[in-house]
């Protein structure tokens, strides 16, 4: 029965079915308002957050087929099912073709507000082509991928895009890329990925506490200054938010420079108890405080 199981699992495994957390996560934020949101504006950011997770799924398989030769050489990259074997080039081709017909049927029901997921999807076309190999730039054009999810949902309700949000989510992005990258140098150093070159464990550690500082600080004037708390109580939702934001952020950085753990940054937010707890505590402290508001 597990042989059965096992081009299922590997097909399903090509689309890295965890990371659709991105989109569900960020696409939907544009819904979190000072009014209810309406039928249709649900209904439209639904089909949009549906869409990123094709576009990202076929970004993945098409980075997997590129790199099918470079990832046999990586320690844990290896498994994947493309370049360990398991799943053909061409079988792995027609499932990223399929993936982008089913979008382009998504894509076509409101052209005019899709363009943050067509950027997407030419963004990591010319991050696969190349600017995945040059330092810094590498880890700018993924954090850009996460920035235009946000915009995506905001598309779709038509609301102004507030411009801390968009900040915050492009440092918090480059906090956990350049973890990442941090890991991967501890792992097999620069020679799976050619921009590493341009990094070092001290220039890691200083772009971490840039990327925090930055995360923070902005996030609390989203909070205070643009939230779904208006402008009476932005004040404490910051406030409030602080020592739950920098709770999260030291535990981070605890897992990245003494656990040594960084490699799947995903995986690493989702299934830490510890920083799964203090989230739920945190959103629960701003969702009473947001009904509160609203009474």
């Amino acid at each position: 029965m597990a042989t059965r199981r096992r081009p299922v699992a590997d097909l399903a495994a090509l689309i890295r079915p965890s990371h659709a957390a991105k989109a569900i996560l960020l696409v939907p934020v544009a819904l979190i308002g000072a009014t209810p949101p309406s039928l249709s504006e649900v209904v439209g950011v639904a089909w949009a957050t549906v869409a990123f997770m094709l576009a990202s799924a076929a970004v993945y398989i098409g980075n997997d087929i590129a790199d099918r030769h470079r990832d046999r050489l990586h320690p844990v990259k290896c498994a994947r099912p493309v370049a360990a074997g398991r799943v053909g080039v061409l079988t792995a081709a027609a499932c990223c073709a399929v993936l982008l017909a089913v979008l382009a049927a998504i894509v076509a029901q409101a052209p005019a507000s899709s363009w943050p997921v067509l950027v997407y999807l030419v963004l990591n076309v010319a991050y696969s082509r190349g600017l995945k190999h040059v330092p810094l730039v590498d880890v700018g054009v993924v954090a850009a991928g996460f920035v235009l999810r946000v915009v995506q949902g905001y598309e779709v309700t038509g609301d102004r895009v507030p411009s801390w949000l968009l900040i915050t989510v492009f440092a918090m992005s480059l906090l956990l890329l350049i973890g990442k990258r941090r890991q991967e140098l501890l792992e097999a150093g620069a020679v799976h990925r050619p921009a590493l070159r341009g990094y070092s464990m001290e220039l890691t550690n200083w772009l971490l506490q840039i990327a925090s500082v930055l995360a923070l600080v902005s996030g609390l004037m989203y909070l205070r200054d643009e939230g779904p708390f208006g402008p009476h109580h932005g004040q404490t939702a910051m406030m409030l938010s602080t020592p739950f934001a920098l709770f999260a952020l030291f535990r981070y950085l605890q897992m990245q420079l003494v656990d040594k753990q960084g490699g799947d940054p995903v995986r690493l937010l989702l299934r830490d108890r510890v920083m799964v707890a203090n989230s739920m505590l945190w959103a629960a402290a701003l969702g009473v405080t947001l009904v509160l508001v609203h009474l």
